[in-house]
This record gives C-alpha cells, sequence and structure tokens, in this order.
C-alpha cells in the first residue's frame, strides 16, 4: 500500500482510489453501485478531500468539503467505517484533529441512515465523540454536527 501523507497514531492518508481504501468502502452501507457495471476507481467524489485508513487498514475514514445540494455547511465525514477493535469514538476524534488541522475551525457534519446500521442508538460512536444531533434530510437521514 503506498502511502500518500503519513500522519501519527492511528491514520495514515493514502489518495482517493486507494484499492484497500476502496474495499473499505464498498463494504459501507452508503457504497453507490453502478447500474451499468463499471469498476469504480475512486469513491469520495468532487471537492477537497482527506481519505484516512488505520495502519491495520482495518478502518476507513473520508472528509470531504464541497458544496452540499441539502445546504449543509462544513467539512462532511463522508465515510467511516471501522472493522478493528480501536473504539469507533477514537478513531472519530482523531480524525476530527487531523480535519482541524486542515481546515481549522470548520464545522464538521455527517449523516446516518439509521435503517442500514444493527445500532438502536444511530451514531453513538460520533456522539461519544463529542457530535450532536441538528437535524433530519427530507429523506429521513439523521444530521449530526460537531464544532470547533
Amino acid at each position: 500500500m503506498k502511502e500518500f501523507f503519513p500522519i501519527s497514531g492511528y491514520w495514515r492518508g493514502v489518495k482517493d482510489g486507494n484499492k484497500t481504501a476502496l474495499a473499505l468502502y464498498e463494504r459501507h452501507y452508503s457504497c453507490y453501485k453502478y447500474a451499468d457495471g463499471r469498476v469504480r476507481k475512486l469513491f469520495c467524489g468532487p471537492g477537497e478531500k482527506t481519505v484516512l485508513i488505520t495502519h491495520k487498514a482495518d478502518a476507513l475514514f473520508v472528509w470531504r468539503k464541497f458544496i452540499d445540494d441539502s445546504g449543509q455547511q462544513g467539512i462532511n465525514c463522508a465515510v467511516f467505517r471501522n472493522e478493528g477493535d480501536i473504539l469507533s469514538s477514537d478513531l472519530i476524534k482523531e480524525a476530527m484533529d487531523i480535519a482541524w488541522r486542515r481546515w481549522p475551525g470548520e464545522r464538521f457534519y455527517t449523516y446516518v441512515n439509521k435503517d442500514k446500521i444493527r445500532s438502536t442508538n444511530p451514531g453513538y460512536c460520533f456522539k461519544v465523540a463529542g457530535w450532536q444531533l441538528c437535524g433530519f434530510t427530507k429523506g429521513g437521514l439523521i444530521i449530526l454536527e460537531k464544532h470547533a
């Protein structure tokens, strides 16, 4: 696995399209499947992005700064998947520290689809990391946010 930029702690940065990161993304509930069967090469979408995977390659975190059609402002946690034994809230806290170094003082937000996860408390790991409920999308997704 080729590193794009090293980061201390649990995470290291890789490029969008990194094969290991892509494999983790494809196991995430939000993974978009092309109807025409195209093979995906990139997975983050447009805008500024930071793609993080753990050193064991068992967790993925993607930050995106882009113009969100829903009107949300700030830096979006586009994907978080943890298949390892490190507490998800600890991974989130460290990912936030990394993102705040890149985008100081920005608001973070994410969407959680309560129907696609097993938890009876959707977004619990984000809440433990200090995030708060700020609303719902028209489609019923939970919106969580964290301010600097």
